[in-house]
């Protein structure tokens, strides 16, 4: 071992250009000890004997080493290898859709939460079809086949109290006249349409209180006939009801068991006390002959108003004719318009809806025939803004299961009559109210009773629906139009009460009403 520092390879190959050729080279290749010559202790030879483990070391770094360099050089050359190129190919240009952008802004959608899917599942409706809107804002809410035409039963009767406003206006009267005849001792008795016309006599009132009395009629016929004929007696009344065709008086879709047990009339325009056999009954059996019962009552009257018995003969006769002479001896007028919708909607009184569906079609041009109402009726509730789309109006009232009307097309008129606008607070007026009065005065009990006093509707019962369609004050204070249609082949009777019971749930809802 030496402390010597090893010679470099510069100082080497610089003292090799100074020595022989062989010299020189051994230097190079060995170092200094081989440029010297030395044979013994020195070379390549002794130094691997001096140090062994040094060198063993040293020739494996450098293995490695050149083993490294070598993958480096290989992974450089593969990596620059040449690649085969492909031909270029044209991208086919991907186009989407154009997509309607709104131009408003972004607002965020309610989630309500309050459902009414159970009640509106109950069995006892059948086939429900329903319609909830925001009255104020117009809102829809709730929907369940809303826009599907469907019966309406009795709650068409707003849709005929509005086309009668519209045509007729609230103040409108129905006069029954009495005209000369072709002949003295001839007097005509003409109907138009005053169902409410009371065979009772004065200071009794009929179901119908402050109706007209047929004994006024027949009191001021006798003084004008005895003061231009006193020598003439009054032998024959003929009555005449040809205001609309007194043939055109029942629809073949009503069932006559609504005329015998006493909810219907015949839809003649002349009658008394709605032919009812009890004038101060609601329901009471109807006549197969309203004109006949209403000439046999005027006859009575006229004798009452001449006891002395001069004036009307004792055999007077009654026959159908029309009235040939413009001159009127005698005429009474019925109530407003407003009072006798006010008193068909409240009871459902299917006479007067008859009546005044037939007066609307005559005073518009179309005869009073039952045919006509399919064109009439639309006609006048576009003036609301009702549209005719879905509409099947058969009848007035409501009777026939061939009317049709979509309930949400009910439900956003029932919008405008909460609103009152343009004559429509006749019909809100007129509207029952949810255990107080009319039809709904006994309904909505036990669980239901909660909604009385909020609940403004008309109501609605055939042999196949019940219905009931009006607005609310939910117990939030919110507005909501409603309406519901219970439809199926022998409904029971206990669909009544869940309606009521769907009703109340959108009263609890209120704004927060879902319609999952």
């Amino acid at each position: 071992m030496t402390d010597e520092q090893p010679t470099s390879r510069r100082a080497a190959r610089e003292a090799a250009k100074s020595a022989p050729p062989a010299a020189a080279a051994a230097a190079v290749a060995g170092g200094p000890e081989a440029a010297a010559g030395t044979t013994t202790g020195g070379g390549l030879g002794a130094m691997l004997r001096r140090h062994p483990v040094a060198w063993l070391v040293s020739a494996g770094a450098l293995a490695f080493a050149l083993l490294g360099t070598g993958s480096v050089f290989a992974g450089v050359a593969w990596a620059s290898r040449a690649e085969p190129v492909a031909a270029a190919e044209t991208p086919t240009p991907t186009v989407d859709p154009a997509r309607a952008v709104s131009d408003q802004p972004a607002t965020a959608s309610r989630l309500r939460t309050c459902s009414v899917a159970g009640q509106a599942a109950d069995g006892r409706l059948m086939s429900l079809e329903g319609y909830v809107m925001r009255a104020d804002t117009g809102e829809v809410l709730f929907d369940r086949s809303g826009s599907t035409p469907a019966r309406t039963a009795s709650v068409l009767k707003v849709f005929t109290a509005a086309a009668a406003i519209s045509r007729l206006g609230p103040d409108f009267q129905i006069t029954t006249s009495v005209y000369e005849g072709s002949s003295p001792g001839t007097i005509v008795l003409v109907g138009r349409g005053d169902a409410t016309l009371s065979a009772l006599p004065a200071g009794q009132e009929s179901f119908y209180p402050g109706a007209p009395k047929l004994q006024t009629l027949a009191e001021q016929a006798v003084a004008a006939h005895s003061a231009k004929y006193p020598d003439t007696p009054i032998t024959q009344v003929v009555l005449d009801a040809s205001y609309w065709s007194s043939a055109d008086k029942w629809d073949d879709s009503w069932k006559r068991s609504e005329q015998t047990t006493g909810y219907h009339s015949e839809v003649t325009a002349l009658q008394v006390d709605g032919d009812r056999a009890d004038p101060r009954a609601s329901t009471s059996p109807r006549s197969t002959d309203p004109i006949a019962r209403a000439g046999a009552a005027f006859v009575s009257a006229l004798r009452t108003a001449d006891p002395s018995g001069d004036v009307v003969d004792p055999g007077v006769a009654t026959t159908l004719g029309t009235a040939v002479s413009s001159t009127a001896i005698a005429e009474v007028k019925s109530q407003p318009l407003r009072v006798l919708i006010n008193q068909m909607l409240l009871v459902s009184d299917n006479t007067l809806a008859e009546m005044l569906a037939r007066i609307v079609s005559k005073e518009a041009g179309f005869g009073g025939s039952a045919s006509s109402l399919q064109q009439v009726i639309p006609s006048e509730l576009a003036n609301f803004g009702v549209p005719p789309t879905g509409l099947t109006i058969r009848d007035g009232s409501g009777l026939s299961d061939l009317n049709a009307v979509p309930a949400a097309t009910m439900a956003d008129f029932m919008r405008q009559v909460r609103e009152g606008a343009n004559g429509l607070d006749v019909v809100r007026d007129g509207l029952p109210v949810a255990g107080k009065s009319g039809t709904l005065a006994s309904r909505f009990t036990g669980d239901n009773a909660v909604a009385r006093g909020n609940v403004w509707a008309k109501t609605g019962w055939i042999d196949t629906a019940y219905t009931l369609a009006g607005y609310l004050n939910a117990a939030d204070g919110t507005p909501l139009a409603f309406a519901f249609y219970a439809i199926g082949d022998g409904i029971p009777s206990t669909a009544r009460a869940a309606l009521d019971t769907l009703t109340t749930a959108v009263y609890r809802c209120g704004d927060n009403l879902s319609n999952n």
